[in-house]
């Protein structure tokens, strides 16, 4: 990770969540994901990726599966559970407050 986005650190857990919303991914597929939508300013390198899928797997947020990825090679898959959706639909709310805190602080400042 870049140090402009330092930010990111505290939000990966966040986006990583939101990304598995849309159903189960692999690692690579995340990240490639991440910058895609993000306009490539989100570069999340495998350092920081795959420690937070490990964390987020030992909370019990998501649940790891091998499988086989669109390019023919055996990946783990990543898939929110119950509980993950639970967490993101909370951490969705704080990071809102948190994000239109940080705008009328940045327009009224």
């Amino acid at each position: 990770m870049s140090p402009a986005n330092d930010l990111l650190q505290g939000t990966l857990d966040l986006l990583v969540l939101r990304l598995l919303a849309r159903g189960p991914m692999h690692g690579w597929a995340i990240s490639q994901r991440l910058e895609l939508v993000s306009d490539r300013v989100l570069q999340v390198p495998q350092g920081s990726l795959y420690p937070a899928l490990h964390r987020l797997e030992a909370q019990g947020w998501i649940v790891a599966s091998w499988g086989t990825s669109e390019n023919k090679r055996r990946a783990k898959f990543y898939e929110l559970t119950a509980a993950g959706r639970n967490m993101l639909a909370r951490e969705r709310t704080r990071w809102d407050r948190l994000s239109a805190a940080i705008d009328t602080v940045l327009e009224e400042a």
